[in-house]
């Protein structure tokens, strides 16, 4: 994981500009504590902060054609990068061995037109000093945050994270995931385009536990690309557990040489975080036991967690009640990973988004109202789960890979016929999921009832928040809390003093305004409130919001 700040379109002299890029860039060091680098052009200033995961000698950023006249500013990984250097029409003279680096020689030989080419996760930017143009894009997924602002004067900017364009930028936007920036339109053009967002494309798919499996392990394998010492994240829950025991598998080969080599770490180290007896903790020790990962438990106090979230609320950039709950747990689990030496663990987000794996969903009342419920989570993902992997890792210099949000396994996912999604008497959330990978878990594992990340660390965690935040804000504040916030307005008190901090770090409204804000039930979207009556009076993140679900949903 990587950290870019580039600005386009210099209303200034560059070389003024130049120590403010290097005084914003500095902000995100954390994201790329391992090198610094920095091009100035009459019209392009592009500075980067480089967290060294592939090629960690030759390829420091930005990196530059042959000829010097291309300049790409990369946060991110391309997983395909050895297939697309092979498949190249036109010769070119790669400078590094980074992954990244095909990015330059795609863009001289197609232009635009490459980015679904690309099997990764990216954020980045390039300038070319011949057209004098600049050309940014942004991952399928976001998995990689991005960010775009404005000057004053009128320069363009973006950035990897929030706080390098506050108090420079007085507009701020989120740069969408899925889509790319080319300075001769000056549109923001949709890149990522799926057939299997309609329901009537999907609806008559065969299914096959075969290939979801195979696609599976197919993207967690190619993910394992790295040159420095990586993990997995376990919280003995099933999507993180499936994802770990997949890297076990392939983990004591190097994928880099088709496994034909040994690895050059071939113990996986296994990382869960939780209270002292979580449901987590318990949990990711029987599974770490079951496909023999060397494991670390890693326990935090309530305290210890309530003494971070400031630190969270500046690092991950939200006031949003479920990513904070969620954050800070990990947070604290990456200091402890970064203790060890460890720069880059795979994580399980993705798989309720595309699985509908959410308690909620057993309310969902046809197929078709569950496939469109799972295209709006994966539609909103970057602002919440992606934020959060990549945020909370980042924060301490550890880079985030997600397999299941793997371009090509969403395709398949996202083909399959949503009829066999639906939860009912005989099938429990994520069957598919769990039939495809039983045989390597714990059966108690396997067919473990969902729990959210923030209730699996333990229960108390989540109550001592609540209690917390009734203690700090009264009912006085929380009534006038639109004259003190009249841009999206808290409307509880665990938003109101989230809210509050936030605007601590970020206290422009265009820095509020990144943020989302919308009713939720057990992480629901808006429109899925209206699946269940009961859900309407409701506005509780938690998984637990949704009652006696164990009851009326399974067998």
């Amino acid at each position: 994981m990587c950290g870019i700040v580039c600005a386009f379109e210099l209303k200034q002299n560059s070389e003024l500009l130049r120590p403010q890029l290097l005084e914003m860039s500095k902000k995100i060091r954390h994201r790329g504590p391992d090198w610094s680098g920095i091009y100035s052009h009459n019209n392009a200033i592009m500075a980067h902060e480089r967290l060294a995961i592939v090629d960690p000698v030759s390829g420091k950023q930005p990196l530059f054609d042959k000829h010097r006249k291309v300049i790409l500013a990369a946060n991110g990984e391309i997983y395909n990068h050895k297939e697309l250097r092979g498949g190249l029409k036109n010769p070119y003279e790669f400078q590094t061995a980074s992954d990244c680096e095909i990015i330059l020689a795609l863009y001289k030989e197609q232009g635009t037109a490459f980015l679904d080419q690309l099997n990764g996760i990216f954020g980045f930017a390039l300038y070319d000093t011949e057209a004098d143009t600049f050309f940014i894009a942004r991952d399928h997924m976001g998995v990689i945050p991005l960010y775009m602002g404005w000057d004053v004067n009128g320069t363009f900017y973006v950035a990897s994270e929030l706080k390098a364009l506050e108090g420079v930028c007085t507009t701020i936007e989120l740069f969408p995931p899925g889509h790319f920036l080319h300075s001769e339109t000056g549109v923001v053009t949709p890149w990522y385009k799926r057939e299997w967002v309609d329901f009537e494309a999907v609806k008559e798919n065969q299914t096959s536990i075969d290939n979801v499996k195979d696609a599976l392990e197919a993207a967690v394998h190619r993910q394992l690309m790295s040159d420095v010492p990586y993990g997995v994240l376990l919280s003995g829950g099933l999507d993180s557990s499936i994802t770990s025991a997949i890297a076990k598998k392939y983990s004591e080969k190097r994928i880099e040489s088709n496994d034909a080599d040994q690895a050059w770490w071939p113990q996986l180290h296994s990382f869960s975080v939780g209270l002292e007896g979580s449901p987590d903790l318990a949990a990711a020790q029987k599974v770490a036991d079951h496909i023999g990962t060397i494991h670390h438990e890693i326990k935090f106090t309530i305290q210890e967690g309530l003494d971070a979230i400031k630190d969270v609320i500046y690092n991950l950039e939200t006031y949003d009640i479920t990513t904070i709950r969620a954050s800070t747990p990990m947070y604290l689990m990456a200091r402890v990973i970064k203790s060890m030496g460890v720069k880059m663990v795979l994580s399980g987000e993705g798989a309720d988004e595309l699985f509908g794996g959410y308690l909620y969903f057993h309310k969902a009342p046809t197929a078709k109202d569950f496939h469109e419920e799972t295209v709006r989570k994966l539609n909103k993902l970057h602002m919440y789960d992606c934020l959060r992997a990549n945020k909370s890792l980042a924060a301490w210099g550890i880079e985030g890979r997600v397999p299941f949000l793997d371009k090509e396994f969403i395709d398949v996912a996202m083909r399959i016929n949503p009829e066999d999604k639906m939860i009912n008497g005989e099938r429990m959330e994520k069957w598919i999921l769990r039939k495809a990978f039983e045989s390597y878990l714990p059966p108690s594992v396997a067919w473990r009832q969902k729990e959210q990340f923030s209730d699996g660390v333990g229960y108390d965690w989540i109550d001592t928040l609540k209690q917390t935040v009734d203690n700090e804000i009264s009912d006085e504040q929380l009534k006038n809390a639109r004259f003190r916030f009249p841009i999206q307005t808290p409307t509880s008190k665990e938003e109101f003093y989230y809210r509050s901090i936030f605007a601590e770090h970020f206290p422009s409204d265009t820095a509020a305004l990144s943020v989302p804000q919308e009713p939720s039930v057990a992480c629901s979207t808006k429109i899925a409130l209206e699946w269940d009556e009961a859900f309407k009076n409701l506005n509780d993140p938690s998984g637990r919001a949704v009652a006696n679900v164990h009851d009326e949903a399974y067998v």
